[in-house]
């Protein structure tokens, strides 16, 4: 099947199957989803699919397997929930979090990357350097400078400094 009749079966069959899947599962977003899904894995055995003569049989059946599989695999996590009860309530960001994150957010996108690596992460400068292609001076430079513009930033306006400093 060249690409022009992929794309004129997919013109021609889509809403057809959409409507089989959708009577099947009884969800049209989910039926939308599968059809699509099928779709994306026909193109790439599109010519396989014009050998073997029934491209939306393959498609149908495919698109059903997805959904099949989609809810077996929501049935296991519901069960799983079940036996490990619901996860423990978690506050809300306090304050602070959020003063940390908007100063985190002026940074430049490498400085802030290297901090969040080397401090959240807990990397070492070698493994951030790694990880992000830099050389070891680099991630220094980029810790130095975010903790740098870090503290400028999250100082508390409260606080007076003393005479002197």
């Amino acid at each position: 099947m060249t690409v022009e009749e992929f794309e004129e079966f997919y013109a021609q069959a889509a809403a057809r199957l959409t409507g089989q899947l959708y009577v099947m599962l009884g969800d049209l977003h989910e039926a939308q989803d599968v059809v699509q899904e099928a779709f994306v894995k026909g193109w790439s055995r599109r010519r396989q699919l014009d050998r073997e003569g029934q491209p939306e049989a393959w498609i149908r059946t495919v698109a059903w397997r997805l959904a099949v599989s989609r809810w077996r695999f929501r049935r296991r996590t519901s069960e799983a929930w079940k036996r490990g009860g619901a996860p423990p309530a978690v506050e809300g960001p306090g304050p602070d979090h959020l003063v940390l994150v908007d100063a985190l957010r002026e940074l430049p996108p490498q400085q802030r990357r290297s901090l969040a690596l080397h401090y959240l992460c807990d990397l070492s400068v070698e493994q951030v350097a790694g990880e992000t292609g830099l050389s070891t001076g680099t991630v220094k430079t980029h810790l130095a400078r975010g903790r740098a513009a870090l503290a400028g930033r999250l100082q508390d306006p409260r606080i007076e400094e003393a005479p002197g400093d």
